[in-house]
């Protein structure tokens, strides 16, 4: 079987998979990445297809689905409606930049050079702690 092939769900765990896709997708998340959240929901809760061979009598966890429902809404409740716009306004736009593939990061040479002295620094900073607890144990 392909990979990405459904045929071993069952209808209602398309149906579930649907129902997912379109809650992300009212909230402004893009199709592909819908998609994709709504299987990994299904096959987290579900466990997978569950049309044939042994899982098919596994119980369904809905921990993710209740989670989700209990903690939605809270944050957002508290904020002031500027607030939540303002919000609103900033999450779209980041999504139109990563949309559009100007999100990747460049680093320049000083930021690789600060990098490289970091990591030196906690180097020795490792020996120089081995070292005194050796010349502390004898």
């Amino acid at each position: 079987m392909p990979r990405g092939d459904k045929s071993a769900y069952t209808s209602k765990q398309k149906r579930q998979a649907e129902h997912i896709e379109e809650g992300y997708e009212n909230r402004g998340v893009g199709r592909d990445e819908a998609e994709r959240r709504a299987w990994a929901t299904v096959n987290k809760e579900t466990g997978g297809g569950k049309k044939s061979g042994s899982g098919r009598g596994k119980k369904a966890n809905r921990s993710s689905s209740r989670k989700g429902g209990r903690i939605g809404g809270r944050a957002s409740a508290s904020r002031s409606k500027s607030a939540r716009s303002a919000s609103a306004r900033k999450a779209a736009a980041t999504r139109k930049r990563r949309a559009a593939g100007s999100s990747r990061k460049r680093s320049s040479p000083s930021s690789a050079r600060k990098r490289a002295s970091s990591r030196t620094a906690r180097k020795s900073s490792g020996r120089r702690r081995r070292a005194t607890k050796r010349s502390r144990s004898r």
